[in-house]
């Protein structure tokens, strides 16, 4: 009942077409783009529920701003699975870095479920000693100077040394659950930039934390903190493989009867 309800309000701005209750990302970026499917049984996803992925996925176009479907679809899953588990306090809002991109692009992607809108779309560093463009490795070892991977939940605010900062809350045993232990935080920086993008020059690295240009950083940690659901993915095999979370055993999709009724049920709620 709980995941039901929570993928109804994910589905609402979809069917129901409201002005987004932000202008801070435009979704009109190559709107009439034909975006390949996930109805080929991704994930084992029913055909219904796969479209009904297709559609939030499709709506906010995050393909023309560079975020594979199928990382997104992971993410998507994994926050179905917290959902369910009850882990997520503050529904809706999906936090996705890439890492699988360049730290010369815009990877990080602040995600509303509940109007289909992309929020930030912006640079966000990784740890020095993850790799330089590029990111090649990845730690839950104190000292290390590397990013972690996986899903994590937002937690409080507070004034450091590095300004505005937002703690998390790492979810997977092995993988981030010393990111609280390692001051492993979000916060704002001057060495990760639009300009240093434009001029070609290497991002900044951080000891590890996702830290995001310091003109943005207030806004988005206002709108992700208190309990939302931040992944951090990297095509690593042995985190896809190994993540009790993307290989939950007691998830399952919801039936494709319920992704119908989901909708139907979105459609009478924004009459």
């Amino acid at each position: 009942m709980y995941l039901k309800q929570w993928m109804v309000l994910g589905v609402i701005g979809l069917l129901s077409f409201k002005t987004p209750h932000t202008n801070r990302i435009s979704n009109d970026k190559n709107p009439g783009k034909k975006m390949p499917t996930l109805l080929s049984g991704a994930y084992n996803a029913p055909p219904a529920v796969a479209k009904l992925v297709d559609s939030i996925y499709n709506q906010m176009h995050l393909s023309a701003y560079g975020l594979d479907r199928s990382v997104f679809f992971t993410a998507y899953k994994g926050y179905l699975h917290l959902l369910s588990q009850r882990q997520v306090k503050k529904p809706g809002i999906i936090t996705v870095c890439d890492y699988s991109q360049p730290s010369s692009k815009k990877r990080l992607y602040v995600l509303d479920l509940n109007t289909g809108t992309l929020l930030f779309h912006t640079y966000v560093a990784h740890g020095k000693n993850s790799g330089g463009i590029y990111t090649s490795s990845f730690s839950n070892m104190n000292s290390s100077h590397k990013s972690s991977l996986g899903f994590m939940i937002t937690d409080d605010t507070y004034f450091g040394s590095n300004g505005y900062s937002l703690r998390f809350n790492g979810l997977e045993r092995g993988i981030n659950d010393q990111v609280r232990n390692r001051a492993i935080v979000m916060h704002g920086s001057y060495y990760v930039n639009a300009e240093r993008a434009m001029r070609g020059t290497m991002m900044g690295r951080s000891y590890g934390c996702p830290a995001v240009p310091a003109g943005e950083v207030y806004e988005i940690i206002e709108t992700i903190k208190g309990g939302t659901c931040y992944f951090a993915y990297f095509p690593n095999q042995w985190y896809l493989n190994s993540s009790a979370i993307i290989n939950a055993p007691n998830f399952s999709w919801p039936t494709e009867g319920m992704a119908v009724n989901i909708a139907t049920e979105s459609k009478i709620a924004t009459k």
